[in-house]
């Protein structure tokens, strides 16, 4: 098996082609940094990966190891198969993008995790007029018996890392959150 290693520039995103059984290992260099991570089907980029189908199917709001994560079809795209990280990452909270940037007073210019996913899907070919989920691996998000969240910095350390195994042939597309 050929191993191959990528680095996605901070603030960037890129994207990948991924065959069924194929493995993939996102880790966090610094500790710190939130990966954005979106799946498409290959034999048709509008069956996506699906925060709310992943979360009903798990029955929780967290990504685990051993976590199913599945499309808008409810078809099986890759499960967890290993994660060094504390976990618990987050399904729930939206890829940044310039409206966000906009109400915390940041330039027009700002990189989002929206424009990274669309930028990642353009150079695989792919065109979309929406922009979905994304899980958000290392992302800390605790919710309270009340409901309400809360975005605290990465559990994770340096070197944590992540294992997919893609369960049909996809486009994965990771973001490097260039949130401040």
């Amino acid at each position: 098996m050929t191993t191959k290693h990528f680095v996605v520039p901070a603030s960037y995103g890129r994207s990948f082609t991924l065959k069924t059984g194929d493995l993939i290992s996102i880790a966090t260099p610094s500790g710190t940094q939130v990966s954005d991570t979106w799946a498409f089907a290959a034999d048709d980029p509008h069956e996506h990966l699906s925060m709310d189908n992943t979360r009903s199917i798990n029955s929780n709001v967290f990504v685990d190891k051993g976590a199913r994560l599945v499309s808008n079809n409810r078809r099986l795209m890759l499960t967890v198969v290993e994660d060094t990280s504390p976990g618990h990452h987050d399904t729930l909270l939206c890829p940044c993008n310039r409206a966000i940037y906009r109400e915390l007073g940041a330039s027009d210019n700002h990189r989002t995790c929206t424009d990274n996913l669309h930028e990642a899907l353009e150079q695989a070919g792919i065109k979309l007029p929406f922009t979905p989920a994304s899980l958000n691996l290392f992302m800390n998000v605790p919710v309270s018996a009340d409901g309400s969240v809360d975005r605290l910095p990465p559990q994770s350390v340096a070197g944590d890392y992540v294992v997919l195994r893609a369960e049909i042939d996809l486009t994965l597309v990771l973001s490097a959150c260039p949130q401040d």
